[in-house]
């Protein structure tokens, strides 16, 4: 069983995605980002780092993973899906994989900060990484011009990056002028299994999670 910490966040939805495809059996703990749940003393023994996701397998000693990225490698090669086995091209998911963690991730995610909630607008900053998001986005349209899929089969880099190209509004971006990045999005959103990832943590849950934080203080 796969014990799941998560929130209703980006990479909190990499993670939710890669377990309703697989299939794996799992546990969901909300945590209430606001009220620094993922900063408690319990939750860094987890996650040292005092972010979410992160994840307990109980069927192996329960072993905790953190970092988004290593968790979606890690349940890839527990269940031996969603990274391909051939040397060659687990190279090259593992590349699409490290190119959201590495930008499309920071540089995004500082966008919606810069234009949601920094208590002062400042255009540099906002134009600096809106632009660079764009950026990125345009090598994956171009990586995407003629395959389905940015690996070519389905992979954690395409459960990782969609969630964050799918919040592309919240930092103020469009994608109409990137047809095949377009597509991809539409084509991720039709998955069954990415519609449900997408849903993790569930309403019920977060309330809960935050009546309960109200009933601590």
């Amino acid at each position: 069983m796969i014990q799941l910490y998560t929130a209703p966040t980006p990479n909190g939805h990499k993670v939710s995605i890669m377990l309703e495809e697989t299939g794996l059996p799992y546990r969901v703990q909300a945590l209430d980002l606001g009220a620094k749940h993922q900063k408690e003393p319990w939750y860094l023994e987890i996650n040292p780092n005092g972010r979410i996701p992160a994840i307990v397998d109980t069927d192996n000693e329960d072993f905790a993973v953190f970092e988004s990225g290593a968790i979606l490698i890690y349940l890839a090669e527990k269940t031996g899906q969603f990274l391909p086995r051939d040397p060659n091209l687990r190279s090259v998911a593992l590349q699409w994989l490290m190119f959201q963690m590495g930008g499309v991730g920071p540089m995004q995610g500082q966008a919606h900060v810069f234009l949601n909630y920094a208590p002062e607008k400042i255009p540099f900053a906002i134009e600096r990484y809106q632009k660079e998001t764009l950026r990125l986005y345009g090598v994956l349209d171009r990586r995407l011009a003629d395959r389905e899929y940015l690996a070519d089969e389905l992979s954690i880099a395409d459960f990782a990056t969609y969630p964050w190209v799918r919040s592309h509004a919240w930092a103020g971006l469009d994608i109409d002028h990137l047809p095949h990045l377009r597509a991809w999005m539409d084509a991720m959103a039709a998955r069954p299994a990415v519609r449900r990832g997408l849903e993790i943590p569930k309403r019920p849950e977060l309330e809960a999670v935050r009546e309960a934080g109200r009933n601590i203080i």
